[in-house]
């Protein structure tokens, strides 16, 4: 069972993607890698996982061959590949430094090795810098870069989002302890957190990957997008509302009237059809509305 913290094996790479289409590198850039101005907590988290990493002291030979090497030719990208592939197991490690953050594994080992092409191509073994000196801070700004570009909607503070990555597993747990869903309040005594936070934690996950009405509905056949879904706005509802308050002014009507009254504004009919049902004239029906009309707004002042 290899250890979740320590790279036992780097040349255990079985799995690892082939990686001759990776595009070629364009020149040697500055050694500092991209992440180097990063929070004081990254820093230290760099620092301690690059303390935790051995076993690469063969690369530098094999940077060295590279770098006497034409650019584009096979024996390049035979010896890029190569370098490659051999750290694979340096990415792998990284990527499992941040899982149990509410992404899938498989993304993140991915955007890991991205980051690995890119120390690969970056690194100048010319310097006389260390390999894992620039990489594992490569490697782990890319990560950062993940999280920070397809997850958080919203700028949420540091310790509240580490808070609520913490929650998804604190969440598992207790409910096998307890044998049920655990309240805030046990939550936050898991985590060691004041019970505010855990709230604000859950309240700040609904900034975590917002999902456009354009975009097509998940879990349907449809390319129907979620704002087809939506219902709209029942005009009858209006009706409905508006029949109820003046009810207590109708049941005072006569029949007749009551009735033209309904069929005119909330059966929807015109004059013509109304009076057609009723055998009387339009004009009939006319004059009965305005009269009726004038006597429920004289009514309605009243009270």
């Amino acid at each position: 069972m290899r250890d979740e913290d320590t790279v036992l094996d780097p040349a255990d790479n079985d799995g690892a993607p082939e990686t001759t289409d990776q595009p070629e590198p364009t020149g040697t850039t500055d050694q500092t890698p991209d992440d180097a101005e990063q929070p004081t907590d990254d820093a230290e988290e760099t620092i301690e996982t690059a303390s935790q990493v051995s076993g690469y002291d063969d690369v530098a030979a094999l940077f060295t061959r590279l770098a006497a090497t034409e650019s584009g030719t096979d024996a390049y990208t035979t010896l890029r590949d190569e370098l490659i592939n051999r750290c694979i197991p340096l990415a792998d490690h990284i990527a499992r430094k941040f899982s149990g953050r509410g992404e899938p594994f498989d993304d993140l080992t991915q955007v890991a090795r991205v980051g690995l092409v890119h120390a690969v191509d970056r690194f100048d073994v010319e310097r006389g810098s260390n390999f894992l000196s620039f990489a594992v801070p490569t490697i782990m700004g890319e990560v950062r870069r993940y999280f920070r570009d397809n997850t958080w909607a919203m700028r949420v503070p540091r310790r509240v989002k580490e808070t609520h990555l913490r929650i998804g597993a604190a969440v598992d747990s207790l409910s096998q302890t307890l044998g049920r869903s655990p309240t805030a309040k046990e939550i936050a005594a898991e985590l060691d957190v004041d019970p505010d936070e855990v709230t604000q934690a859950v309240i700040a996950g609904n900034a975590y990957q917002p999902t456009s009405i354009d975009a097509a509905s998940a879990g349907r056949d449809t390319d129907a997008s979620l704002l087809d879904t939506l219902g709209e706005e029942e005009s009858q509802f209006d009706r409905v509302e508006e029949y109820v308050a003046i009810r207590p002014l109708l049941d005072g009507l006569p029949e007749r009237e009551r009735r033209i009254l309904t069929m005119r504004f909330f059966e929807s009919m015109t004059q013509t059809q109304i009076a057609q049902q009723m055998g009387i004239s339009q004009m009939h029906v006319s004059r009965i509305l305005a009269k009726t009309l004038a006597r429920l707004r004289e009514q309605s002042s009243r009270e």
